[in-house]
């Protein structure tokens, strides 16, 4: 069970961080590349031809502004790619709140899908890749069953008294 995690630049690394958390509370291995489609496309390329022959079955790519990168990896890939929109905070931004790079993974041309979760939501890419592994790993299953459990389980509870 293993995960690449991808994303453009150095200043994305602490939203990426909540996909590798999510990872390792269900034991699942994982990498992590800063590699710019843009910048570097042939490094990023030989670098997802490794992640494949490593064995790793499931891709999370970040991205900020044209979000180009889950796009480009997936056209490198038949392994599934969950990207993230990520809002870019800089000076330099546009403004635009991440919408841009929301639009732009969401908005792949047909026959090269990334899935796509929400602006920033890095921690939910991380739940879908173990989701996708889970068909394949009963261990992964029943941890992620159990997990399940119990948010039910505290979301039972916590609207059963209510105090104002």
């Amino acid at each position: 069970m293993k995960v690449a995690i991808f994303f453009g630049s150095k200043s994305d690394k602490e939203t990426m961080r909540k996909a590798a958390d999510v990872l390792a509370e269900f034991g699942v291995e994982y990498k992590a590349f800063v590699i710019s489609a843009h910048r570097a496309g042939a490094l990023l390329k030989k670098t997802v031809e490794e992640v494949e022959k490593d064995g790793f079955e499931v891709i999370i790519a970040g991205a900020g502004l044209a979000a180009a990168l889950p796009g480009v990896i997936a056209g490198e890939t038949i392994l599934p790619v969950i990207g993230v929109p990520l809002e870019c905070v800089s000076e330099k931004s546009n403004g635009l709140g991440g919408m841009d790079a929301l639009l732009s993974i969401v908005q792949m041309p047909p026959q090269i899908p990334v899935a796509t979760v929400g602006i920033n939501n890095a921690r939910n890419a991380g739940y879908l890749a173990v989701q996708v592994l889970a068909i394949k790993y009963p261990e992964l299953r029943e941890k992620l069953l159990a997990f399940r459990k119990k948010l039910a389980d505290d979301a039972a509870a916590s609207g059963l008294d209510v105090k104002f």
